[in-house]
This record gives structure tokens, sequence and C-alpha cells, in this order.
């Protein structure tokens, strides 16, 4: 599947490209990233190849990827409408300033404006509530996004990083009283996070939300780059982030897609982008890079076909531990359709529980049945 073949995202007719360009690497203001000129270069090359989404925020390096996209567009004469442009709100760039960041009316629309102006463009596609505000009340924050995009300065918004529960809480309020509703989700999600297939998976799939998982490569962890023979040589950027997920059990994950790689001739990032498109629900992975080679070995993941073999592989070295209920109502099937077939699953009978004929089942007397 080329780059180009456009998907729409969550319940919208929004088309984005089955990828997205996550741009957090753009700037070098945190100590690690690409320059100005090697971003512009990355964005030339995804928007060649066919990629029209691309992800920022407003406190990735300091604002500087939203100003570097912004030079991009207006400085290479770049049409503003062909691309699906993304950002965020919620974190503050201003210390001290107790209302920089959150997800309150004031601070959302002083976000808002500032992205824009970085931006340089008069509308933002999708908008982000970068993380749950615990301190703001979900209708105020879903009511000053929905006067955004009255206002004409957001196309469509989207929740990252919140709780499912709140996210449905959220998504209910904007149906019963007529506001823009939320259209995608943008949580973690990779082979060495897949704790999201509990609640917020289904819940996505539920609510006709998109989903655009971040760190699909887990920070670089699952590019091959980090093994067991170089172990405390790594040259990890983002620090803890990294080295806390390389342990035994990662390793083995890691010469696992190393084995599939050979097998399919392709790379391990590659094998694990393309084990996260399988996975249903998911609509366009956001991809970083800080040279091309990086962009276009993660782009050929679009035409790798893993085998079920290869992926149940995968699956079984990586099964999550989801919070209770989950592996009680995984087991309930059989005490729920009791030896019957429904939508395919077939349940047997609990031994010693179950009723071996009706005869056994204690039913009482019928309701005013005479004695």
């Amino acid at each position: 599947m080329p780059l180009d073949h456009y998907v729409t995202l969550g319940n919208s007719g929004l088309r984005v490209s089955p990828f997205c360009l996550g741009t957090m690497t753009f700037g070098q203001d945190w100590g690690w990233g690409s320059t100005e000129d090697e971003s512009h270069k990355i964005m030339d090359r995804f928007c060649e190849l066919g990629g029209n989404f691309i992800d920022t925020a407003n406190f990735y390096t300091k604002g500087h990827s939203e100003l570097i996209i912004g030079d991009y567009i207006s400085k290479r004469g770049f049409r503003r409408d062909k691309l699906v442009l993304a950002t965020k709100f919620f974190s503050s760039l201003y210390p001290g300033d107790p209302n920089a960041g959150g997800a309150n009316r004031k601070s959302m629309i002083a976000a808002c404006e500032k992205s824009l102006k970085r931006l340089q463009t008069d509308y933002i596609d999708l908008y982000w509530m970068h993380c749950w505000d615990k301190f703001t009340p979900i209708e105020e924050t879903m009511s000053a996004l929905d006067d955004l995009v009255s206002a004409g300065k957001v196309r469509y918004i989207g929740f990252s990083d919140t709780p499912a529960w709140k996210t449905a809480q959220a998504q209910m309020i904007a149906h019963f009283r007529g506001w823009a509703p939320l259209v995608a989700l943008q949580i973690e999600y990779s082979l060495l996070e897949r704790s999201v297939e509990g609640e917020l998976m289904p819940m996505a799939k539920e609510l006709g939300l998109g989903v655009t998982p971040w760190s699909p490569l887990k920070y670089g962890v699952l590019s091959g780059k980090f093994t067991r023979e170089n172990h405390g040589k790594h040259d990890a950027s983002r620090g803890e982030w990294i080295t806390s997920a390389l342990n035994d059990k990662t390793y083995d994950l890691i010469d696992e897609l190393n084995k599939i790689a050979k097998e399919t001739k392709s790379t391990p990032a590659r094998v694990s982008l393309a084990w996260l498109l399988n996975k249903p629900g998911v609509t366009s992975p956001i991809i970083g890079a800080t040279k091309i080679s990086q962009l276009e070995d993660n782009v050929a993941a679009l035409d790798l076909t893993l085998t079920p073999d290869q992926i149940e592989r995968l699956d079984n070295m990586t099964v999550p531990s989801l919070n209770f209920p989950y592996d009680f109502v995984a087991r309930a099937g059989s005490f729920r359709s009791a030896g019957t077939t429904i939508n395919g699953e077939t349940n047997g009978l609990m031994q010693g529980l179950h009723p071996t004929s009706e005869k056994e089942v204690y039913e009482g007397p019928l309701v005013g049945a005479s004695r």
C-alpha cells in the first residue's frame, strides 16, 4: 500500500495518509533532533511520496517545531490546503504562569492563537488535547473546542493521552449538546506498549475515533539498533525513556524481529510497523525521522505483509497485562453462552457447575399458581 493510498480519519471524511509524519524531532532545542534545513528535506520527501498528514505540538522544541513547519509552507510556496496539519495544546511554555497550560478556555485559546502564528496559517486541520487536564471540567474543554471549530480556526478535534472513561464522557457530552465531536485518538501503541488494547482501542472503535499511534517503534528501541551486544553502550538521546525499556524480554523480542526481518528481506523497524498496521482500529501511525533514510525505511513498511504465523509469533511474545475485569470477561463465555456458538465463538460448559439437563434447574413455582 503506497503512502498516497489515503484513509479517512475516524468517523469523518478527512483523508489522511496511512502514515503521519511526527515532528517532535524538528529543531535541536532539546539537544537532539534535526536542523531546520534537514527537517524541510524530510518534509519534502514525505510529501513527494504522497504523505499529507503532519503532526506537531506547541511544546515540541519550545515551539520551534511549529515554526519550522510554518516556514516550510510559507517560504517554499507549498500549498497549505494540501496538508492535513495537526498540532496540540495543553503544555505550558511559560513557567510560573498557571494559565499558560492545561485545557481551560483561557489557556487553550491563547495556545491556539500562538500556534497559528508560528505555523503561519489561519486554521488548524486537527487540534489535539495533548493530555487530560484533571483540573478543568471536560464540558469547558469541549465547549471551547467547539467555539474554535465554529470560528473556523480549527477543522477537527481529537484527544491524546486521555483515559478511556474521560474520552467517552467528552464524546457523549459533545453528542448530546450538538458540539463538534472527537474524530481521532492519539495514544502510545507498539509491540512494547499494548495495554491500550484493554479499553482505549475498543473505545475508539465504538465511538468512531481514528487511532494515530505515537512512538510505534518505542523511541527507536524496535528499530534494531539496540542489541544485547551493545547494551550499556547505547547513545540514547532520550535517556531513561529508552534505557528503561531495554531488558532481557525486550532483547528476546528484538531477536525475533531480526529473524522475521531476514525471512521477509526487510528490517526490524518495518516488521514492527507492519505488525501495528495489521491491528484493527489503527488508522495512521506517527513516524518520526531525523534522516531521510529513516523515513524511507519506515514508509516501506506499507509494502510489507506479514504472514499469520509471523504475526502470531510477535503477539505471543508481547501479550499485555490488562486491568480487571478483562481476564474475567475473557473467561465469562462459558457461563454466558453455555455450550452454544454465537457470532462464530463457541464456548463449552463449566464442568460440575452447569446443569446437565433442564430437570436440574431450580426454576421455582409459577407466579400465582395454586398450591
